[in-house]
């Protein structure tokens, strides 16, 4: 299980209606942080809800990115990958709601097997990539209201993203990079988007790409989980 860096006690943190519990991650772009919700008679559900930073709260192009993660994610309807389950904004900037997934990144499994010189057994290996081939293809499938094909292509296709629960399944998150025909944003000249150690050489040649750059990725995805290195 992750560590969960809990806020520290007093006035409750909230963002809208979400009670934020502590963080889960960080990146270059937004937090993750595990929130709660309440209902009527004690409901409690515990959600993942991704924070824009502060710093690029008011950027245009990252305002439409975390816009089109949302819209374009919510879109696919499929039980390998994270759904997106509410958007918003307030005084501290957007966020966007998340299942939250109880388990772990691929990429932590694979290091603490790492780290005591293991590899993940391989049926549970194979399970993993099968399921998270699953919910690529559903993400290459959408479509839109004219049910013309979106053209969605991930982009970021890692270890880092994808979440194993432990219920067992494999789900791809975060489509905050992901190409599509639709989008509100678009990347600058010379701008790379992803993890090079996982692009197909036309995406890391800025070049034009196809649901086959997703195939290569979870490709070398698929030879370090086998070897228990990085290619």
């Amino acid at each position: 299980m992750p560590a969960v860096k809990l806020l520290e006690l007093g006035a409750p943190l909230r963002l809208d209606r979400y009670e934020l519990v502590g963080e889960l991650a960080s990146g270059g772009m937004a937090t993750v942080y595990l929130g709660r919700i309440g209902g009527v008679g004690g409901f409690q559900r515990l959600v993942a809800i991704k924070r824009l930073h502060p710093h690029l709260a008011r950027e245009k192009e990252f305002i439409d990115m975390f816009v089109d993660e949302a819209r374009l994610a919510a879109g696919i309807h499929h039980p390998n990958v994270v759904p997106i389950l509410d958007i918003g904004a307030s005084e501290d900037g957007y966020f966007l709601v998340m299942e939250y997934v109880e388990g772990d990144t691929l990429a932590r499994l694979l290091a603490r097997a790492h780290a005591k010189g293991e590899r993940l057994p391989v049926p549970i290996a194979l399970r993993v990539v099968m399921d998270t081939l699953a919910g690529l293809h559903a993400a290459h499938e959408l479509r839109d209201e004219q049910n013309e094909p979106l053209g969605l292509v991930h982009r970021d296709v890692s270890p880092q993203n994808i979440l194993v629960g432990i219920d067992g399944t494999a789900r791809i998150t975060d489509f905050g990079v992901a190409h599509a025909s639709s989008r509100l944003s678009t990347t600058r000249g010379g701008q790379l988007k992803g993890k090079l150690a996982y692009m197909a050489p036309e995406q890391a040649r800025g070049q034009k790409i196809d649901r086959r750059a997703d195939v290569f990725a979870i490709g070398t995805v698929l030879w370090e989980v086998l070897a228990g290195r990085r290619l």
